[in-house]
């Protein structure tokens, strides 16, 4: 779910939104195609379900695109007590480092640390409580102690390294330009998620494609519910004797309302569950989401301090933060301050000078300047309603809400994380299953996800992939870049750049060495792009590292037009729709001549 579009109808009828006119009925309709809802149609769709998926943006456009692309054992969560939620995303996290390697990677994570025994005696109350009470500093003996339970909790099947400890003067010399104040620091390892809109659009399509050329799953971006009840028009779902929960759904891209029935519904719609159910006529006070904000750098100085590792501690308020290397660029996390879902979800001035802040509380002599924010994301978590003075204390573990409904039921999904997104599936799934009188066939725990499906396992192992896939036409990095979009369904991709019709070669962009004209065709064609936007944020990374040119917007508009059918007044829009959306929620300022 994530902000509402103004751009007028396409010129094609989308193929997406086609198979859920074509077909109005499903088992399970599913509203909310952040990464919970995905990977639930994965896990039905492969149980053999005919499950259909809606999503009134684009997909992984909300809370599951706005993280702190972490996939991570959650070592504050063993303070609340959590350790059901700390066993769960510790095993996940191991498991996705084996089933998505090509998108999930190990983390190495140091945490300054300022003081010995500070918040030994608060932490027990705060464990005993679950009352936040006046913020004391965590010190080393309570953060060795956490580290020490975490590494209990990896033992089984673990995939990383142990913890380390290292004292001031070892620490500074492995990262020199921390706080000279510290006392100690302490390294271990989690795992990072560098493309989570790619992951989530792969499980996607896994779930699309399960059951072959048979699969009755199928999924649509860009299509919204509007409310319970159907319009009764003959011959349609919604009138008289006709099974399951009928809805009315929206193409947001066309205006078109059309019936659709199920005979469950599944509302993963994060922090829009209550206004969801409220459209279905069964108003709830489920949610309690808090907003999350981050920005990322231009930095060289700031990238070379952290030394290729994640810089994650307490800042002087209590909250957990972190100062995170993406490739050339840094990422710098996060807030957590409660929502007004009557507001867009955007960082703040208050919250950039925070950040300016809290690096200045661990990197000291290295200064940092507005000029060098290269993109800012807002989201708000799908947390759970709560009355919580710390918003961070909340609780991140997950539940599902069932309510009866004509003929059907429908379920609410409450909280949720991304690392837990495989676990939290699989469980919402056999609820889904006990509903339908179903049982499970397969299980998703060692299944790998997409593009993961035989990724080399080795740096030697990448190299030879990438010289086996080069030609005359493509270097290694052309090759590279698509192994790290796609992992292995890079494969699919060159067949389809080297299938160019006679007459037609593929070039790559003049604005940019990433893309080429034949790339954006195969996004167009297999990739569901509803607007510009859409490339340039969530199917390549191009704005997040601030990449994004009017040459840009320009040339991948002309590219698109012609498979999308976008006709001259449809490509102006596009354009301005985008320089919009990357401004108002991104505070990226870009300027284009459309031609």
């Amino acid at each position: 779910m994530g902000q509402k579009d103004s751009v007028g109808a396409p010129a094609n009828d989308r193929a997406s939104v086609q198979k859920l006119r074509t077909r109005r009925h499903a088992q399970v309709l599913i509203i909310g195609g952040g990464i919970n809802g995905v990977g639930t149609f994965r896990d039905l769709a492969l149980q053999g379900v005919d499950v259909a998926l809606v999503e009134r943006g684009d997909y992984c456009q909300g809370a599951s695109g706005a993280s702190s692309h972490m996939i991570h054992g959650g070592i504050r969560y063993l303070e609340n007590g959590e350790f059901r939620l700390v066993q769960e995303s510790v095993t996940e996290r191991n498991r996705l480092l084996r089933i998505a390697p090509h998108y999930v990677k190990p983390l190495q994570t140091t945490i300054p640390i300022f003081s010995t025994f500070s918040g030994v005696l608060a932490a027990p109350m705060r464990f005993l409580t679950h009352k936040q009470g006046k913020h004391t500093e965590r010190g080393a003996f309570l953060i060795k102690l956490g580290l020490s339970m975490y590494d209990f909790f990896s033992r089984d099947g673990g995939t990383v390294p142990r913890h380390q400890f290292r004292g001031r003067k070892r620490a500074l010399a492995e990262l020199p330009r921390l706080h000279p104040g510290i006392k100690y620091a302490a390294t271990y390892f989690d795992a990072s998620v560098h493309n989570p809109e790619r992951l989530t659009l792969d499980v996607l399509q896994d779930g699309e494609k399960a059951g072959g050329a048979d699969s009755h799953a199928r999924a649509s971006n860009y299509v919204s519910l509007v409310s319970l009840g159907g319009s009764g028009t003959p011959g349609t779902p919604g009138t008289p004797g006709t099974p399951g929960t009928t809805v009315q759904l929206r193409d947001e891209l066309t205006g078109e309302v059309f019936d659709f029935t199920a005979d469950v519904v599944v509302n993963t719609a994060g922090a829009w569950v209550d206004l969801t159910n409220e459209a279905m006529g069964a108003a709830s006070s489920f949610m309690g989401g808090t907003k999350g904000s981050h920005i990322v750098l231009d930095h060289p100085e700031l990238l070379a301090a952290c030394n290729g590792r994640e810089i994650f501690f307490e800042h002087t308020d209590g909250r957990i933060v972190l100062i995170y290397p993406m490739g050339d660029r840094v990422l710098v996390g996060t807030t957590d301050v409660d929502a007004d879902m009557a507001q867009d979800a955007v960082c703040t001035e208050a919250e950039i000078d925070y950040f300016f802040d809290l690096i200045g509380h661990v990197f000291p002599d290295i200064p940092v300047g507005r000029d060098q924010i290269v993109y800012s994301f807002s989201g708000v978590r799908p947390l759970p309603k709560h009355d919580a003075t710390q918003p961070g204390f909340v609780s991140r573990d997950y539940r599902i809400e069932r309510r009866a409904a004509a003929d059907g039921a429908v379920l609410s999904l409450v909280g949720g994380k991304w690392t837990t997104f495989r676990a939290l599936a699989e469980h919402l799934s056999n609820d889904v299953l006990a509903e339908l009188g179903m049982e499970r066939k397969v299980s998703t725990a060692k299944l790998a996800i997409g593009g993961g499906a035989g990724f080399p396992d080795s740096e030697d192992g990448v190299q030879r992939w990438i010289k086996a896939h080069m030609s005359a036409g493509r270097d290694a990095a052309r090759v590279t870049g698509l192994l790290t979009r796609y992992g292995t369904r890079a494969e699919e991709v060159i067949r389809f750049l080297d299938g160019a019709a006679a007459g037609e070669q593929d070039r790559l962009l003049h604005s940019t060495r990433e893309l080429s004209t034949r790339e954006l065709e195969f996004m167009a064609a297999h990739e569901q792009i509803g607007h510009l936007v859409d490339v340039l944020i969530r199917r390549t990374s191009l704005a997040f590292r601030g990449l994004v040119t009017g040459e840009l917007l320009n040339e991948v508009a002309d590219i698109l037009s012609g498979p999308l059918g976008w006709d001259a007044a449809r490509r102006a829009s596009e354009i301005s729709h985008a320089q919009e959306v990357l401004q108002r929620f991104h505070g990226v300022r870009v300027h284009s001549l459309v031609a």
